[in-house]
């Protein structure tokens, strides 16, 4: 299965996340617009640079001629993360990390999560951002886990339901509807977590660090 990585212009990665998830053969690198510039600072040449070429720095994309493919997007209704999650499923991708789509702007990062229920059925997409790690379900799905992981689950509307087993607070039919009830910080008591969704998409928060210590990912 192809896997890619997509860094965006927020908080920069670090070198060692993104060596992490590259040898879990996410080995695709592709930068939305200034996402080039965090490239450029953390000495990573991307295979691909995509944008309408708004944030990234003229040097950076001057150094980066010759080394990466440039493809310059004016399409203004899709933000560059957008333009790049459509080049890579158009590539044959099935799974993408996003990283670098946090930061100072509240309103990417909410954005960017949106982007994750926008292109649900096209594409398996992760964020990991600091120390948290969140990728989203709608179906019943087993979790490889450790006892004492910090798990946290979301749901956006009153028709979804999710019924656990292997949380320390566990949930049976319960709606977790955005704005009305969350299950932030359950705790894992086994070694494989089940969740049966129905109805809606779940986002699942993890601790990233506890994720790769164990090599939970």
């Amino acid at each position: 299965m192809k896997k890619c990585i997509i860094i965006a212009n927020g908080k920069s990665p670090t070198n060692r996340v993104i060596e992490y998830f590259y040898k879990k053969g996410f080995n695709t690198i592709i930068c939305a617009d200034g996402g080039a510039n965090s490239a450029k600072k953390l000495g990573i040449v991307p295979d691909f640079i995509i944008g309408d070429f708004d944030s990234a720095e003229t040097k950076t994309l001057k150094f980066f001629q010759g080394k990466s493919k440039i493809i310059k997007i004016r399409r203004q209704n899709d933000t560059d993360v957008e333009k790049c999650l459509k080049f890579a499923i158009g590539k044959g991708f099935k799974e993408v990390i996003l990283l670098g789509v946090t930061g100072d702007r509240l309103d990417h990062t909410i954005c960017n999560l949106g982007i994750i229920i926008k292109f649900f059925n096209k594409i398996k997409i992760h964020i990991s951002a600091e120390n948290s790690f969140l990728s989203a379900y709608n179906k019943t799905v087993l979790i490889k886990s450790e006892i004492n992981e910090i798990i946290s689950l979301y749901a956006f509307n009153k028709l979804t339901f999710i019924t656990s087993k292997g949380l320390q607070y566990p949930l049976q039919k319960s709606n977790l509807a955005f704005g009305e009830k969350e299950s932030t910080s359950n705790v894992s008591i086994s070694e494989m977590i089940e969740l049966k969704i129905t109805g809606g998409i779940v986002f699942i928060i993890r601790d990233f660090n506890f994720m790769k210590k164990h090599d939970l990912f």
